[in-house]
């Protein structure tokens, strides 16, 4: 069971601005108000305005309806539990702090030649199914990632 995180967003507007603050464009900028609002409001088909998602990040609303979280869990590619469940809030946010450090080159260097070392220490003592998850693992992550690579227009591997 992952240990509560006092630094861990609880509010609704707390959990929001860490999505802001965490998931960036491919060039590392930060999402606007207004590119979430359209998302969300094409998502949806309802009214979403940028003033009602500073309301939200403001804390000044706290109550949006299952779709306009739907669509907000959308846009931040996080399951809507995110928001009503402080356990998988936690975890979701140790996966994603976990995703940006590993996009330091210093950083996916040190974590690999850990998972390693923890792969060999135990695959020993692994079943079979469990091996074979570990592989299909892998393996979806490296497809995601080519799919994400081709959408961002970087073919490097």
């Amino acid at each position: 069971m992952i240990e509560a995180d006092p630094s861990a967003p609880r509010s609704l507007a707390e959990k929001l601005n860490w999505l802001f603050e965490t998931v960036r464009r491919p060039n590392g900028r930060r999402h606007t108000n207004k590119e979430v609002a359209e998302f969300c409001r094409e998502r949806t088909g309802e009214s979403f305005s940028p003033e009602y998602v500073s309301q939200l990040r403001k804390g000044q609303r706290d109550n949006p309806t299952k779709r306009n979280l739907e669509a907000l869990s959308a846009f931040f590619d996080v399951t809507p539990a995110y928001f009503f469940d402080d356990e998988k809030s936690e975890q979701i946010r140790a996966q994603m702090d976990l995703a940006a450090a590993l996009r330091d080159g210093d950083v996916r260097v040190v974590a690999l030649r850990d998972l390693t070392n923890m792969l060999r220490d135990t695959a020993g003592r692994m079943s079979l199914n469990d091996l074979q998850l570990v592989t299909d693992m892998v393996r979806a992550i490296g497809a995601r990632r080519g799919t994400d690579d081709e959408q961002s227009g970087d073919n490097r591997r």
